[in-house]
């Protein structure tokens, strides 16, 4: 009974305490789409995605109700790094849904204006806001609803002490009039590019800073912070922070403190009197790291906290050891066929090409005997069959022929004629030919042979699965029209080796042989898609086609172990892509991802990529489309 009381008393104070108005939610999910597409029509940096970011503690003075309550010391924030676009996962701070709609919008058009490194929080805001407001003059209505909606939920200045007051004042004034506070407030705007306060502790103990406004962008954003510390490992040096801790969630940031690592010996004594600690703090001691402890503990740990401090011990992991006994022994891995063909990769912090930083290993399974096409693509493969045919130029005769397979009776009629009425005609053009057309064509199809391809789709097959059909019905459709074309299937380790498996060259008929090849593929590791781009492009560009096509298929975004994650791996996309196009070869992707649509028009262009959104329609699929892209040459 008592803890049922407690728990009513609970939410009866908390939704007394809290001023929001979940039937006026929107969600970001709901939003993503619609805002990705805003942003950059609005001119937003094309490479970044929309994302949700995590409420963080903000300090600021709470209501007595609040503070009774314990809430109302967390807000959700809007950023932007490098890599993403961060916003609330959910607004629900007015009580229209239209308003906490427009914040998004509004969030999403600030967040494309550009601030001075040097500005402080206050500063910056308003930088961003009138930049906002007089390229989009649209909007200007929707920030003038949104910013009477805020003020109303504010703290009264007169209920404030006379420092934190000040800051209100300003802060009210710089929302009604973007650009006509000058000068850092409090604890929040005196912070700078870093985010770190300067306030003195003495002040920062009497003085809260003010309350955050959600029209703005975030005053700390959780970046990482301090560089990697070294490490005799070269491989460990490409890891970043965020990469390291990739199990805590791709999706969502912490911010990150370097620490040295703790002595050995310095460790907790196992018993109880260690929860006296906070799991907020860094404490200098060696924790355990056996990987069977309890890891959904630490995961949920990790949840909670606003700031992580990481230690790196230059020692390899179990996960990590696991991972390299994996690999196959040399004896039981593939023919490599060409070992050491190095590949450029696009630096796009520095606008550069790193020479020679990817190195491919061609490579034609060891295991592949012949086979025929399995029953169960028999009826399917047929009717493709039968579809493509009709791509086939048809065969002509070829008239007036000096030589040929028959004789020409027009031709003959007319020579006969005039030496019939006396005029001297010509008898060396007598003859027909047959001639087969042909498209002036060629195709090669990159398939994606990741990790992630070994996912389930159903209980009856897996992604790969889908892909293996997939290059079955390609290679039976292309070889019913004739046209030139060649499958190699890819997957990477870090940028040394990327692995390209040669499943059918150009010049090679498409047979059992190659059927062997494709029932042999397997899932392999990482998606290094700029290498292996660059890699199909140039066996692409010696084919001497009028029309080359790089059909590139794929489960996912590019990732691989070391930085090439994230940003990185977009943007080398994008230079590949880039570089095959003034090849005059034609890339085009086709993917699975559902989420492709937030990435692949920056990589591809708006014309240049499908998402299929059930991988099981793939196989069926992807020789259709090529028949599509194909059907004018």
């Amino acid at each position: 009974m008592e803890e049922q009381v407690g728990a009513l008393w609970h939410r009866l104070i908390t939704r007394a305490s809290e001023r929001r108005y979940p039937e006026a939610a929107v969600r970001l999910e709901d939003m993503a789409v619609t805002l990705g597409i805003v942003f950059r029509a609005l001119g937003g940096d094309a490479g970044l995605e929309v994302k949700a970011g995590d409420d963080y503690t903000h300090g600021a003075r709470r209501r007595l109700l609040a503070r009774i309550a314990g809430s109302g010391n967390r807000m959700a924030l809007a950023w932007r790094d490098d890599r993403a676009l961060m916003l609330p996962p959910v607004i629900d701070r007015f009580p229209e849904s239209g308003l906490n709609r427009d914040l998004y919008l509004w969030l999403a058009a600030l967040a494309t204006g550009e601030a001075q490194a040097d500005d402080d929080w206050l500063t910056g805001n308003q930088r961003l806001a009138r930049s906002a407001l007089e390229r989009f003059p649209g909007l200007v209505s929707r920030y003038q609803r949104l910013v009477e909606a805020h003020l109303a939920e504010r703290p009264d200045p007169a209920h404030l002490p006379p420092g934190e007051a000040r800051a209100e004042i300003a802060i009210r004034q710089a929302l009604t009039d973007p650009g006509s506070v000058s000068g850092p407030i409090l604890a929040h705007s005196q912070t700078g590019a870093g985010g770190r306060t300067r306030l003195p502790p003495s002040r920062r103990q009497r003085q809260r800073p003010p309350l955050p406004v959600p029209l703005w962008l975030h005053p700390d954003p959780p970046l990482p912070q301090g560089a990697a510390s070294a490490s005799h490992d070269p491989e460990d040096q490409e890891r970043t922070p965020d990469e390291a801790s990739a199990d805590l969630g791709r999706r969502r940031r912490r911010r990150a403190e370097r620490a040295e690592m703790p002595k050995k010996d310095a460790g907790f004594i196992g018993i109880r009197m260690e929860n006296i600690f906070s799991w907020g703090e860094y404490v200098r001691v060696d924790r355990a790291t056996d990987e069977e402890d309890d890891l959904e503990r630490a995961k949920a740990a990790a949840e909670d906290m606003d700031q992580i401090a990481v230690a790196r011990d230059r020692k390899a992991s179990g996960a990590r050891l696991r991972f390299d006994l994996d690999l196959p022994a040399a004896s039981e891995d593939d023919l490599i066929l060409s070992d050491g063909e190095r590949l450029p990769e696009w630096d796009w912090k520095q606008r550069r090409l790193l020479p020679d930083h990817c190195r491919i290993h061609e490579m034609l399974a060891a295991e592949a005997p012949p086979c025929p096409l399995p029953d169960h693509l028999r009826r399917t493969a047929q009717r493709l069959r039968d579809q493509f045919q009709a791509l086939t130029p048809a065969r002509t005769w070829l008239r007036g022929r000096p030589d040929g397979e028959a004789i020409d009776l027009d031709a003959y009629l007319r020579f006969a004629t005039d030496r019939h009425a006396g005029v001297q005609g010509d008898a060396s053009r007598l003859y027909r030919q047959m001639r087969s057309g042909a498209r002036d064509l060629a195709c090669l199809l990159l398939a994606d042979l990741s990790l992630s391809t070994d996912t389930w789709i159903d209980d009856r097959g897996r992604v790969i699965d889908a892909i293996r059909d997939s290059l079955f019905l390609f290679g039976e459709s292309l070889a019913a029209t004739g046209d030139r074309f060649a499958m190699l299937g890819f997957s990477s380790r870090r940028r040394d080796p990327v692995r390209v498996h040669r499943l059918k060259a150009f010049g090679e008929p498409y047979g059992a042989v190659i059927r062997g090849r494709i029932q042999a593929i397997k899932p392999g590791y990482y998606t290094r898609l700029g290498a292996g781009i660059r890699h199909a492009a140039k066996r692409l560009a010696l084919e001497p086609a009028g029309r080359r096509l790089l059909l590139i298929l794929t489960d996912g975004k590019p990732n691989d172990l070391d930085r090439y994650e994230g940003r990185w791996g977009i943007e080398d996309t994008r230079h590949a892509v880039a570089e095959a196009r003034r090849q005059g070869l034609e890339p085009f992707c086709v993917t699975i991802d559902p989420e492709g649509n937030d990435y692949l028009p920056h990589l591809f262009g708006s014309g240049g990529y499908v998402v299929i959104r059930n991988p099981a329609e793939l196989p069926a699929r992807l020789p259709l489309l090529y028949a599509r892209l194909t059907a004018a040459t």
